[in-house]
């Protein structure tokens, strides 16, 4: 019988458990779209109810998820054929499971995250060798320190769900500052659109929160990033979707609101080269 690990709500962030329940969840049903086995794992050993995060989360957004972790999958290991020692850093990585995922034996992988967060992580994911877990925000370049890194085996950036979390200016002063110490490297995240923000942040007023959820908003990664730094190129960008195959038996509600995402290119992956 698999043992489970029993959670008090306080010590559970919903916004580190969704996304691992989603890729257990989906991957399960969709292997193609993204297989996780680490995530299934997880939540198999967790007992915990994950009724609220179902609801809120629903197949769209779901799925979302999978198409992210998909899209950065495939872009870090496209770096790994060329750099296959490489250092993997994973900017609020949560309780993400690229490592296992993409691991060739070679690569070590930080997970970058606050404290709280850090120490749930590590209750759930256990340090390793080469996949490892620093307590402290990127905005603390003292974790620069604690990463093995040489310029000749290369070093690649990820951050999902996290850019809009933060404002322009701190993002554009954490990427001004990769680039300066980090050269001839590359980062890929997600990013939504300013109408995007506005009308998350819109819905969450009504139901109660006070404070604003979203900030920066991308609309052209074109004219918004190369102005930040001469070190800083669009590598590539693309809206969420647009490399995925819509499954025709997902749900119409999900068909219809993926199309409608794509159409006002609400979501986005960009991916950046370090000059």
């Amino acid at each position: 019988m698999t043992e489970k690990r029993i959670f008090s709500d306080d010590r559970i962030q919903e916004t580190m458990l969704g996304p691992l329940w989603a890729r257990a969840k989906y991957s399960k049903q969709y292997p193609e779209l993204l297989d996780d086995p680490k995530a299934r794992e997880i939540v198999e050993k967790l007992d915990y109810d994950f009724s609220e995060i179902k609801n809120y989360l629903g197949e769209w957004r779901g799925l979302g998820l999978l198409a992210r972790a998909s899209n950065f999958d495939i872009t870090v290991k496209s770096f790994m054929q060329e750099h296959p020692e490489a250092t993997l850093v994973n900017i609020g990585a949560g309780l993400d499971t690229t490592f296992s995922r993409v691991d060739n034996g070679c690569i070590r992988c930080y997970n970058l995250d606050l404290p709280e967060a850090a120490r749930f992580r590590k209750t759930l994911i256990q340090d390793t060798e080469r996949n490892k877990t620093i307590a402290k925000s990127v905005f603390n370049t003292d974790w620069i320190n604690e990463i093995l890194y040489t310029e000749s085996k290369g070093i690649f950036f990820m951050a999902g769900g996290f850019i809009y979390y933060f404002t322009q200016e701190q993002i554009r002063t954490l990427f001004v500052s990769l680039a300066e110490q980090f050269p001839n490297r590359e980062i890929v995240f997600d990013a939504t659109s300013k109408l995007a923000n506005k009308i998350i942040n819109r819905r969450a007023k009504r139901v109660g929160e006070k404070e604003v959820r979203l900030h920066f908003g991308v609309g052209n990664p074109e004219k918004k990033f190369s102005t930040w730094s001469p070190k800083i190129q669009i590598k590539d960008s693309y809206t969420m979707w647009s490399r995925t195959e819509i499954n025709p038996n997902w749900h119409k509600k999900t068909i219809k609101a993926i199309k409608v995402s794509e159409r006002f290119k609400a979501a986005k992956i960009i991916h950046l080269s370090f000059l």
